[in-house]
């Protein structure tokens, strides 16, 4: 779907990433609103693969500072992708802080932040090729107290199945149709897609769900 709207419609790569992104820390801010988080500091560890789940992982840590959180950055490789680089530069301008290794200690992460988003991995990732420095940061992923917030599908599940033994988020934003591993998902969702043509939407009889007033997200 995203090459149809690229190629028929004339959206570029750069405008889906944001809309997704500014959608996603939309639908943190709905489950995790400032005045309901635990710590002192509305911290919020914004986690990010070299593919696109990253790049709009980044795109939304950016607008989660607008919104008043206090994101940190941690990216386990560096992407040679033009648009992640990009708006790793953006999230550096507005002095987002960047973790340059995720401690393996867990009780670290969760008495420093409030929640962690997981843009790791995203439905495009070959999973049997996955490897170091991500089965690390997956592993400390699972061990986790604080909430997880998965964008698109969990890091470490297979797009098309429901997994258990993996990385369990308290939140899921679905980017555009929710994956057939999310059927079983019994935790928050939302879905992040408002923007779609609706001539698309006929054509893959998606029927989304009505948005609420002028809201990019809605809750399934």
């Amino acid at each position: 779907m995203e090459t149809e709207l690229l190629r028929d419609y004339g959206f570029r790569r750069q405008q889906l990433t944001e809309m997704l992104g500014h959608a996603c820390a939309a639908a943190i801010a709905k489950v995790f609103p400032l005045a309901s988080l635990q710590k002192r500091q509305p911290t919020v560890l914004v986690a990010c693969g070299p593919d696109q789940n990253g790049c709009v992982g980044l795109a939304c840590a950016r607008h989660l500072r607008v919104f008043e959180y206090i994101p940190t950055v941690f990216i386990p490789k560096r992407s040679s992708d033009a648009l992640h680089q990009d708006l790793t530069l953006q999230c550096e301008r507005m002095d987002l802080p960047f973790l340059s290794y995720l401690p393996t200690e867990v009780q670290l992460i969760n008495d420093a932040y409030n929640l962690v988003v997981d843009a790791v991995l995203g439905p495009e990732t070959d999973l049997a090729s996955v490897g170091e420095p991500f089965t690390g940061v997956l592993q400390t992923l699972r061990g986790l107290k604080v909430p997880i917030v998965s964008l698109d599908v969990p890091s470490g599940w297979d797009a098309d199945e429901s997994s258990s033994d993996r990385i369990s988020p308290a939140l899921l934003v679905s980017l555009m149709t929710p994956k057939r591993c999310t059927l079983s998902f019994s935790g928050s969702h939302f879905l992040a897609g408002r923007f779609l043509p609706f001539d698309l939407q006929r054509k893959y009889e998606l029927n989304l769900p009505k948005f609420p007033g002028t809201d990019d997200v809605v809750q399934l």
